[in-house]
């Protein structure tokens, strides 16, 4: 099983146990071994914190995808990847290209969306639409 995210860029640090509890019960109720990352704030960051850890703990693989074939901040990150034919899509419709891919990917869907407006809130909707099983923290 596979999980993506999409959250708030300014999302508060204080959410972060509370998603590793959400990751947690994936891993072990769910049998979630596989995850997908964008790299675009506070949001992304924390969840990429929370999966470094959990991977020295649990068999899990994660990656980081980029919106972009060529994106100078992809040296900060492990286990980057791009989505296959993003190379086609122009740079400004890149962030989209990878939401759209990474929900494609997934089984379930953790997001941290607490207002009406914005990507995360676009790509939550997205992933209902597609019936995918979305868990938001709020």
């Amino acid at each position: 099983m596979k999980c993506a995210f999409f959250g708030h860029s300014d999302a508060s640090d204080s959410i972060e146990r509370e998603l590793e509890e959400v990751i947690l019960n994936l891993i072990e109720e769910k049998e979630v071994d596989t995850f997908y990352v964008g790299t675009h704030g506070n949001f992304d960051n924390m969840v990429y914190r929370i999966l470094l850890r959990l991977e020295k703990v649990y068999e899990i693989k994660f990656y980081v995808v980029l919106s972009a074939v060529v994106m100078k901040k992809a040296k900060d990150y492990k286990n980057t990847i791009v989505p296959e034919g993003i190379e086609t899509v122009p740079p400004r419709f890149g962030i989209d290209y990878r939401n759209k891919w990474m929900v494609g990917k997934a089984d379930f869907v953790i997001t941290y969306v607490n207002r009406s407006f914005g990507g995360a809130v676009k790509f939550k909707e997205y992933a209902e639409k597609q019936k995918k099983t979305v868990i938001n923290i709020v």
